[in-house]
């Protein structure tokens, strides 16, 4: 009984050792590669590149006021429309001292000479008229009188404006009421009644009462890297697509191509300008994040191949052609390639079969 339970453990451990080395045997026998069959086909191949960017108006334009003032009242909001002209706003005057001081004194300057030139021409109108003075000399005073007349006038409107903002004899034209310099939409309103502001000088640039852009005439703002920049000119079509729009794209043409660079974490950047053309159906916001795809190079109804099938010997490139006996080497002269597919300018024909990559492995037999 011993004796059997020796011979079957010895029987056991024969047959684990001759399937295992039937297991390794069957794995180191060499494989035959199958490849995939491509055959060349007439097509269009284009080289683009991506530029990201923003969608903004051509004309943004930032209202500020022509003096210093409160917010008295806000007529119009965010997200409206306004004609050039329209009113915007109104400010309360805070007049400087020292100009209001200047303009009081001018106005009673002007007082004194006006009071002195009518005294002047009364007595000279009387001697006149009893023809004890010539002409001429009543005509002197009289002039004086009208000039003293002129100025007290005029000191009076500027009295008015430094005081009111704006001058009796001109109530259209105040300087007190915030206007549109041009028809568009209200990007935004950044100030509020009671909210002080200042005119634009050398000192600052004044406190913006609205932006305003027309938004029919919109343009992709983005920035293209120096190594490609090269290849652009004016006039290129692009293909603008804005991530907030889902499977909706523009048609655009490039208009402007920065003739500096700027830096940008070491990289060298060019801006570039394209036109976008929006259906009136569509509603785009300013600042929308958008891609740019401009083709750099594009050939039509060519001889096209997947790139992948290409060899490399050098500076030739060759495929393997299904031939009589096999696959055979041939020689082929290539174009532009897209990354997935090349043009191939000679060495192939339509209908040639080519060997493609390696797709599986079965055993040889």
């Amino acid at each position: 009984m011993k004796k059997f339970g020796r011979i079957l453990i010895i029987v056991l451990v024969a047959a684990v050792f001759v399937g295992t080395f039937a297991y390794l045997f069957q794995r180191s026998k060499p494989k035959e590669a199958v490849y995939q069959e491509l055959v060349p086909q007439m097509g269009d191949i284009s080289k683009s590149t991506v530029v990201t960017g923003k969608i903004q108006p051509r004309d943004e334009v930032n209202v500020k006021p022509q003096l210093n003032g409160i917010v008295a009242e806000v007529y119009k909001k965010a997200g409206e429309t306004v004609q050039q002209n329209e009113i915007i706003a109104k400010l309360k005057v805070i007049p400087d001292m020292s100009q209001l001081a200047s303009a009081q004194s001018r106005v009673r300057l002007s007082e004194v000479n006006l009071k002195q030139a009518q005294t002047n021409h009364e007595r000279e109108k009387k001697l006149y008229d009893q023809q004890l003075v010539s002409a001429d000399e009543y005509e002197k005073v009289l002039q004086a009188l009208h000039q003293a007349q002129e100025e007290h006038a005029i000191a009076q409107e500027a009295l008015e404006i430094v005081r009111d903002g704006v001058a009796s004899s001109n109530k259209s034209g105040s300087t007190t009421l915030i206007r549109s310099t041009i028809a568009g939409l209200i990007l935004d309103v950044p100030v509020k009644v009671g909210n002080s502001v200042t005119m634009s000088n050398t000192f600052n640039d004044g406190t913006t009462i609205a932006t305003v852009a027309n938004m029919n005439d919109l343009i992709f703002d983005g920035n293209i890297d120096e190594t490609e920049v090269g290849r652009l000119h004016v006039g290129l079509p692009v293909r603008i697509t804005v991530g907030a729009l889902q499977d909706l794209a523009f048609d655009a043409a490039l208009e402007y191509i920065a003739p500096k660079a700027t830096e940008s974490n070491g990289t060298n950047l060019f801006e570039i300008k394209a036109s976008v053309s929006v259906p009136d159906s569509v509603t785009i916001r300013s600042g929308y994040s958008a891609n740019a795809e401009i083709v750099l190079q594009e050939v039509k109804n060519v001889l096209t191949l997947p790139e992948s099938a290409i060899q490399y010997d050098g500076d030739q490139t060759y495929v393997y052609v299904q031939g009589a006996d096999g696959y055979e080497r041939r020689d082929v002269v290539t174009g532009l390639s897209d990354g997935v597919n090349i043009e191939i300018k000679e060495g192939l024909q339509d209908g040639d079969k080519v060997r493609g990559p390696q797709i599986i492995s079965t055993e040889k037999k």
